[in-house]
């Protein structure tokens, strides 16, 4: 028999995509309060890349099996200098993405510096410095033998400190302008001619 969630609790299945070491985490939002059901790395650092695709493809598919999140949380890549590497990342995240959206999860990206200035309020923060401020909200045991779970973590944790975690969708410059005259004239009734 399986136990439904509460009500109001979210279940938030964050990623840091890789090909080699893939990080993942899963908690659980109540309110405010946040509590961490899982956090560790697949490793894959011997495969060829294609088993590697497919493990990574089944992984994301258990965890949404067993865990049932409301939505799935990635980094999305960063733009260096290695192309190659890039390529590897975005594959490893669309992945993830695609398995999500097969069992119907809804997804949110969020890039790195966004993550990192959320958990830590320094958008350039390093590894360590997120594992550190992650430890102390959230009280995890253990030694941390991958930073790869942490950015994970700080993935999910991203995702809950948002207003909502529905999808976001990247909103065009239209539609910018658009909201944005529409919170001026309404807060400047007096300025704008009927």
């Amino acid at each position: 028999m399986q136990l439904s969630q509460p009500p109001n609790e979210q279940i938030i299945l964050g990623i840091d995509p890789g090909t080699n070491v893939l990080g993942y985490s899963v908690i659980a939002l109540c309110g405010k309060k946040i509590t961490l059901l899982e956090m560790d790395v697949l490793k894959l650092d011997k495969e060829e890349l294609s088993t590697k695709m497919k493990v990574i493809f089944d992984f994301i598919l258990a965890q949404i099996e067993r865990y049932k999140p409301d939505i799935l949380a990635v980094e999305a890549p960063f733009f260096g200098k290695n192309v190659q590497s890039l390529l590897k990342l975005g594959r490893s995240q669309g992945l993830c993405i695609a398995a999500a959206l097969s069992r119907g999860v809804p997804f949110v990206e969020y890039p790195p510096r966004r993550i990192k200035q959320a958990v830590t309020g320094n958008g350039a923060a390093s590894k360590e410095q997120v594992a550190a401020m992650l430890r102390r909200m959230i009280g995890f045991e253990g030694e941390i033998k991958y930073l790869d779970a942490t950015d994970a973590l700080a993935v999910a944790v991203c995702c809950a400190f948002q207003k909502d975690i529905e999808p976001m969708e990247t909103p065009s410059k239209k539609t910018k302008t658009k909201s944005s005259w529409a919170a001026f004239a309404s807060a400047h009734p007096q300025r704008v001619k009927q």
